[in-house]
């Protein structure tokens, strides 16, 4: 990927007839690049508001996970295997956006209905590389397939503290640079990990962590970002200060047996200012994750107290 440099030129020079060499462009790249200004920022609020209600919030459902974990994330229930199906049970529960990988959105994007965001992830990795090569995303496709698939946003993996992180710094940067350029917003899995912060912070959930990586994000152009739980409001209120305003969402992380625990990690995300979550296994390793939704949805949304929005949804 060209992030807007030789590319931007290549589209200039197919508009002059293939002139570009002879002719003085000064002034045509000073009024592209205003025009640019002026429309991206338009483009990326508009789409922004695909998954964000007036609130500022939004509960996201995440659907990678068939890659990054395997299929037997699946077999709890095992008919959410089949992309079709979990989709339209969660778009008909009232998530605010789906998330999934570009192969995965050629089979089941349509039933992204209504107004509802669709997020396109470009990076990825399969948890049958050797251990080595674990800590390194790599690139499964380009901004413009994600646009050809429909998507709203387009997001991509870094893992802060990587031996990899140059990798995968470089790709964001690539993809956020070309994304923004044509107006599309772009959403930053800031992930610490590591051996240096095993070594100094004992485990990448310590609030310092996940700071750093959350204003590394922002420091990135990032404008979602996606992170750990870091175990308690005021941490992770440190957090969303460090994200410097850019909307800071919850990794869903493993099922909780107990609905309840996770509603309250929901809730103390949300009272720290956080903007939401996204939320895969939760949802998706239940038989029946309607109730599980609209719990969230009333903790996220309504500001419900988690023990509340369980009983009104049937959880307890």
């Amino acid at each position: 990927m060209d992030p807007g440099g030789t590319r931007g030129l290549s589209r200039v020079h197919r508009h002059l007839g293939g002139e570009a060499k002879t002719l003085n462009l000064s002034k045509y790249i000073s009024l592209r690049v205003i025009n640019v200004d002026a429309y991206q920022s338009v483009g990326i609020r508009r789409r922004m508001k695909r998954f964000f209600r007036r609130d500022g919030r939004a509960l996201i459902f995440a659907m990678d996970h068939g890659f990054e974990h395997g299929p037997t994330d699946f077999e709890p229930v095992w008919e959410h295997v089949n992309p079709k199906v979990i989709i339209k049970k969660v778009t008909r529960a009232g998530v605010d956006g789906v998330m999934m990988l570009p192969g995965i959105a050629r089979v089941a994007a349509d039933e992204v209905r209504g107004r509802k965001g669709l997020m396109i992830k470009l990076t990825s990795k399969t948890a049958l590389r050797p251990r080595d090569g674990q800590l390194l995303q790599s690139q499964l496709g380009y901004v413009e397939d994600a646009i050809k698939l429909g998507a709203d946003a387009i997001a991509a993996t870094v893992y802060w503290g990587s031996p990899a992180e140059d990798v995968m710094m470089r790709q964001f940067a690539e993809v956020a640079n070309y994304a923004h350029d044509l107006g599309f917003p772009v959403v930053q899995f800031a992930y610490p990990r590591g051996p240096y912060i095993n070594e100094k912070y004992g485990k990448k959930e310590d609030y310092r962590v996940v700071m750093y990586g959350a204003r590394a994000a922002a420091e990135t152009g990032a404008d979602m970002i996606k992170t750990y739980w870091t175990g308690s409001k005021e941490t992770f209120a440190k957090v969303v200060d460090a994200a410097a305003g850019v909307p800071v969402l919850l990794s869903g992380g493993a099922k909780t047996e107990n609905p309840l625990d996770f509603l309250r990690v929901v809730s103390g995300v949300v009272e720290a200012g956080g903007a939401g979550a996204v939320v895969g296994r939760n949802i998706f390793q239940r038989e029946n994750p309607e109730p599980m939704i609209k719990a969230l949805l009333r903790v996220i949304h309504r500001n419900e107290e988690p023990e509340d929005a369980a009983k009104a949804e049937g959880l307890l």
